[in-house]
C-alpha cells in the first residue's frame, strides 16, 4: 500500500525536523512548507493525503490558510498545531473544518493517533459504513437501531440525532457550533450539555467517567473511534 503523503506547514525549523524524523520512521512520506504560499503551492503541486498546519506563520493567519485549503481540496484532513493553548482559536480552526488539534509541546505517539484517526474518517465518509462499532457501542444507521453490549437502548429522536452525527464523524472533534447547527434546537450550549449527559446515561458504563463520549473542555465532543486508544474525558 502507498505510504499517505503528509504537508507539513510550520515556519520554525525544529518542529518540521521533529515531524519528519517522526512521521519518516512511520512510513509517512513529507512535504514541508514554511509559509501559507508555500503551502498552497505544494498542494497544488503534490498529491497530500493529510496536512498538519501551525497557525502562527509568518505570511498570514493560519485560519485564513486553512479556509483557503478547504476551497481547494474540502476533503483534505487536516490537523492543527498550535503552541497557543487558547479555546476560542482552535474552535475557530474546528469550525472552519480542521479535523482535530495537537497542543505544542505535543507527543509523538499522541500526534499520531490524532492523524491515524483524521485519515480513517476521510475513508469512512468515503464509504460510510451502515454499522458503526466500538467498545460494546453498536449504531445501525439504516435500521437506527442502538445496543450496549447487545441490549437494544432507546434513544429519543434529538439523542438519536446527536449520536448519528457523532458516528459519522467518529474520531474528529465537533465543536459546540457544529453539533448544534446540524440538529435544531437552542444554540445555547447548555441544551446541548444535557443531551449530552442524557446520552452518557444511557450509553457508557460509567457515566461519570466516560470512555466512548469524551468532551473536549471548552470546545466540543468528540466520539471514540474504533482502534482508538481509550481516554478518559
Amino acid at each position: 500500500m502507498t505510504a499517505a503523503t503528509i504537508l507539513v506547514i510550520d515556519d520554525e525549523p525544529p518542529i518540521r525536523k521533529l515531524l519528519r524524523m517522526g512521521l519518516t520512521t512511520q512510513g509517512y512520506a513529507i512535504v514541508e512548507a514554511a509559509t501559507g504560499k508555500a503551502a498552497l503551492d505544494a498542494l497544488a503541486a503534490e498529491t497530500i493525503d493529510l496536512a498538519i498546519l501551525d497557525l502562527g506563520l509568518p505570511d498570514m493567519r493560519g485560519h485564513d490558510l486553512l479556509r483557503a485549503i478547504h476551497e481547494r481540496k474540502p476533503d483534505l484532513p487536516v490537523v492543527v498545531l498550535s503552541s497557543r493553548d487558547d479555546e476560542p482559536g482552535k474552535v475557530e480552526a474546528l469550525d472552519l473544518g480542521a479535523d482535530d488539534y495537537v497542543t505544542k509541546p505535543f507527543g509523538m505517539a499522541e500526534l499520531l493517533a490524532r492523524l491515524r484517526n483524521a485519515l480513517r474518517h476521510r475513508l469512512a465518509t468515503q464509504g460510510e459504513r451502515a454499522v458503526f462499532k466500538v467498545d460494546g457501542l453498536s449504531v445501525d444507521l439504516v435500521r437506527r437501531i442502538v445496543r450496549v453490549n447487545e441490549e437494544e437502548v432507546k434513544l429519543t429522536p434529538r439523542e438519536y440525532d446527536f449520536l448519528r452525527i457523532l458516528v459519522q464523524h467518529a474520531g474528529k472533534v465537533l465543536t459546540h457550533s457544529q453539533l448544534l447547527s446540524r440538529v435544531s434546537v437552542s444554540a445555547d450550549p447548555q441544551y446541548l450539555r444535557v443531551y449530552m449527559r442524557q446520552l452518557r446515561q444511557k450509553l457508557e458504563a460509567d457515566p461519570e467517567r466516560p470512555r466512548i463520549l469524551l468532551t473536549e473542555t471548552g470546545i466540543g465532543y468528540r466520539l471514540k473511534a474504533p482502534e482508538e486508544p481509550a481516554v478518559a474525558g
